[in-house]
């Protein structure tokens, strides 16, 4: 990983010629992408991010926290203990300049002997675990890093919009994908391109399901205005 995102990032917050990221995936075109939005404040976050603001509480795990506008506002206004992990060793390093006490370069896969009230998995977070196969043993990663009563807070998005109907109102979905959200997403900076990665937009549906089979109770919090959504997801209650 040539951590382009994390070099754009560390860029912007160092004043060194930040240019806007340009972001693909195997089924949209090109898109600009300003590395000034990932460092927004409260008052520039969608309404959804803002929601998970307000809902955030207790010790607090940000996880890929890109340039931790998040991490930084419950840290700041809300004075809460958080911890902000990426895999970008670049975005940490912005996190740090920032004024984040605790960020730290760590895949939460491998995150062990912690736990939260609250975990964090904003703009599309979910998706880090690539595919739907992997999405159990994703969120039994998550469950077994919170504690008793605590939440995770996740948005994502329903993408089946981007595909085309046929005649009988259905959707042309590739044959060669196991389920429509997975997409392969390519980044570049600078004239450098990153390698391809997995991704995935998980619509609520599929989570809700995942996080019941997984023991886990999933909750719908807010839907924003473009397919986008905010769930919550807790310790399945046994009577």
């Amino acid at each position: 990983m040539k951590d382009l995102f994390g070099k754009a990032i560390l860029d912007y917050q160092t004043n060194n010629l930040p240019e806007d990221l340009i972001t693909e995936t195997s089924i949209s075109e090109a898109d600009e992408m300003s590395v000034a939005y990932l460092f927004r404040d409260y008052k520039e976050m969608p309404k959804i991010e803002r929601k998970a603001m307000d809902l955030a509480k207790g010790k607090i795990l940000d996880v890929g926290c890109g340039a931790g506008s998040h991490a930084l506002y419950l840290q700041n206004e809300k004075n809460l203990d958080v911890t902000a992990i990426d895999i970008s060793a670049n975005g940490i390093k912005a996190c740090e300049l920032r004024g984040i006490k605790k960020a730290w370069v760590q895949n939460v896969m491998e995150l062990e002997n912690e736990t939260f009230d609250t975990i964090l998995l904003m703009m599309n977070g979910a998706g880090m675990c690539g595919k739907l196969k992997n999405i159990a043993g994703f969120l039994q990663k998550l469950k077994s890093l919170l504690n008793e009563n605590g939440q995770i807070l996740l948005d994502s998005s329903d993408i089946i919009y981007m595909f085309d109907e046929d005649e009988d109102g259905g959707k042309w979905i590739p044959s060669n994908t196991d389920y429509y959200g997975e997409v392969i997403f390519n980044v570049s900076y600078k004239g450098e391109k990153e390698e391809p990665f997995d991704w995935m937009y998980i619509d609520y549906n599929t989570l809700q399901n995942a996080a019941y089979a997984n023991g886990l109770q999933c909750e719908l919090i807010l839907e924003g205005e473009h397919y986008d959504y905010l769930a919550r997801l807790t310790h399945l209650q046994t009577v």
